[in-house]
C-alpha cells in the first residue's frame, strides 16, 4: 500500500467529525503538582454541520476527547494505543470501538498530544464510515 493510500484509509482528512480549538484550561497549574486529580479541557467540535464547544474533566487529553465525543453521541472506546516518534514528528496508532465494530486509525503531528487527538478523530470518522 502506498503512503498516500495508507493515509487516505487510516488518517482520513475529512469526515463528519472535526476538531477545532483544543485547550487544557488548567494550563497555569503544572501537571506535576496536580497529583491524581483530573484536568479540565475545552474544545470546539463539529459533527456534520453542528459546531459547538465541549468541556470535560479527565486524566488526559485522549480521555477528555472521547468523553466529549460520547456526549455528542459518538462513542469511541480506545482498545489499543501506540505512539512512535520519527523525524521530529509523532505518529499515533489507535484501535477504537463503538461497541459494535473496531477500526484502526492514525494521527500525525509534531506534538504528541495533537497526534493522539488526530488519531481519535480519524477513528471516529472511520467508525462513522463503517456504519454508513
Amino acid at each position: 500500500m502506498s503512503n498516500d493510500a495508507f493515509l487516505a484509509r487510516y488518517a482520513p482528512a475529512s469526515g463528519p467529525v472535526r476538531l477545532g480549538y483544543w485547550q487544557c484550561t488548567d494550563a497555569d497549574r503544572p501537571a506535576t503538582r496536580l497529583g491524581p486529580q483530573a484536568r479540565n479541557y475545552q474544545a470546539t467540535i463539529a459533527v456534520g454541520d453542528r459546531i459547538g464547544t465541549s468541556t470535560a474533566a479527565a486524566s488526559g487529553p485522549v480521555g477528555a476527547l472521547t468523553a466529549m465525543l460520547h456526549d455528542r453521541g459518538i462513542p469511541v472506546e480506545i482498545a489499543a494505543f501506540h505512539q512512535r516518534h520519527a523525524d521530529g514528528n509523532t505518529a499515533t496508532f489507535i484501535r477504537g470501538s463503538d461497541g459494535l465494530r473496531d477500526e484502526w486509525a492514525m494521527g500525525w503531528a509534531e506534538d504528541p498530544t495533537q497526534s493522539a487527538l488526530r488519531a481519535v478523530v480519524a477513528c471516529a470518522n472511520r467508525l462513522a464510515q463503517s456504519r454508513a
